[in-house]
């Protein structure tokens, strides 16, 4: 490992005063994956007071200090430095009762959640690896340190950071972890929203994400209730050849790695099972799922405490995932007024997540080819930038009038309103070119003054 030179000099004044000191945890593991750390932190036998007195004339942070916690900063880069402590008991699933510091590195080590986290590593000791994290690396999997119970009994909060990890770095999870994973989820009620919402949300856009939705979504109905009914739920239609939750999870898996637009395709179609019913031959239908689904989309995001732009932005992707954007035929909608008329009613970057969406969608159903469904997207998105290219009007703010124009040829009040709509819905039908002297002609021959 080469540690940069920032870390190497913080390691080395802290040992030249006397103590121990180590770069510790996941960077320790995204090094040895070859993989550039976010930040780098550090453990070591210095206890807070001792870290201060090292650091003096350096600009630091102690808002950690009761727990250990120095921050430096050094070139406007914050790197955490803690000294070695073990924990007490964990009553309230989340944060540790006590905390003692101890000068010892294995103590630190031995407190911590999976074995790919556990390791440590200074220029001259080297790889500290006292759990087998190096080798549970190299085979990919994520496992407890120590009893997973116990681990999990401390801070439920790991629960969902075991999946995270599963699925961010595309691991398995050990055996013995999951077992006590799943037994300890119910636990996770103990947890800030906020802390969940987190830890979903990576879930969610890492390359195992449909690996871990398939396997624990016991664990993962937990946080979201409103998923459950979908698991292993019938769709009994012949357009869908999986059921509701194999559905849901191609669909997550087929769009980018987008927190919002995963967790949309996640929520999409969780009004099915209680607005089905059955015809003359069985087969089930869905009406009214997709406001539906929205409801329950808006209380899951309120449930998650995501941000408003977010919470509005998967509520109306939710309730319009299914917006038909084929002609009659079923073939790829390309004409013009239709296209204008998408780009008015949901704006560009929703119109587009809308395509992406309707791709997946298809794929998911097991009754279209990637290959095919990619293709028809291709051809969406190639019109789409032709057509916005052309810079066309698709608002009453890309008219060629405005209301004061309308005002001069006699309109009153919400006449106004009226007409421009009128006239915009003339433009993108291409009745009209959006011209001001062709405009105004329209409204003195076919708009009531």
């Amino acid at each position: 490992m080469k540690l940069p030179y920032t870390v190497e000099n913080l390691i080395a004044r802290l040992e030249q005063a006397g103590f121990s000191a180590y770069a510790v945890g996941g960077c320790v593991r995204d090094s040895l994956m070859s993989v550039q750390p976010h930040d780098w932190d550090l453990c070591t036998s210095a206890r807070p007071e001792e870290m201060a007195e090292v650091f003096r004339g350096e600009r630091v942070a102690e808002t950690g200090l009761k727990h250990g916690t120095l921050t430096v900063i050094l070139d406007h880069v914050p790197y955490e430095i803690t000294t070695f402590r073990t924990e007490g008991t964990y009553t309230d699933h989340r944060h540790p009762d006590s905390v003692s510091f101890v000068r010892e590195l294995e103590g630190d080590l031995s407190r911590r959640d999976f074995t790919v986290n556990a390791m440590a590593f200074s220029p001259h000791t080297g790889l500290v690896d006292l759990f087998g994290g190096q080798e549970d690396l190299a085979r990919r999997i994520v496992r407890c340190v120590g009893d997973p119970g116990e681990r999990f009994r401390e801070d439920a909060l790991r629960i969902l950071r075991a999946l995270r990890f599963a699925s961010v770095l595309d691991f398995e999870l050990d055996p013995a972890t999951a077992e006590a994973l799943r037994a300890m989820a119910p636990t996770l009620e103990k947890v800030a929203a906020e802390r969940i919402r987190d830890e979903l949300l990576r879930l969610l856009c890492g390359p195992g994400a449909g690996r871990i939705l398939r396997a624990f979504p016991d664990v993962l109905s937990c946080i979201i209730p409103e998923i459950r009914p979908m698991i292993g739920y019938d769709q009994r239609n012949h357009y869908h050849h999986f059921d509701l939750w194999e559905h849901t999870v191609r669909s997550v898996e087929n769009v980018p790695p987008e927190a919002d637009l995963r967790l949309t395709m996640l929520l999409h179609d969780t009004g099915k099972p209680s607005v089905c019913v059955l015809d003359a031959r069985g087969e089930a239908h869905f009406p009214g799922h997709q406001p539906v689904s929205a409801e329950i989309a808006e209380r899951v995001a309120g449930a998650l405490r995501l941000d408003r732009e977010t919470a509005d932005r998967v509520v109306r992707l939710v309730l319009n995932h299914d917006i038909p954007l084929c002609d009659e035929r079923g073939g790829v909608n390309l004409n013009r007024s239709f296209m204008l008329h998408r780009l008015n009613r949901f704006g560009e970057k929703d119109f587009r997540t809308l395509i992406l969406m309707h791709r997946a969608d298809r794929i998911a159903t097991g009754h279209s080819s990637p290959e095919r469904e990619t293709l028809r997207m291709r051809e969406r998105i190639d019109a789409l930038d032709a057509l916005l290219a052309e810079k066309p009007c698709y608002s009453v703010g890309d008219l060629a009038v405005s209301g004061y124009d309308l005002l001069s040829l006699g309109l009153k009040g919400p006449a106004v309103g009226a007409a421009l709509q009128q006239l915009l819905e003339a433009v993108m039908d291409g009745l009209v070119p959006n011209e001001k002297d062709e405009l105004n002609n329209y409204v003195t021959m076919f708009i009531k003054i």
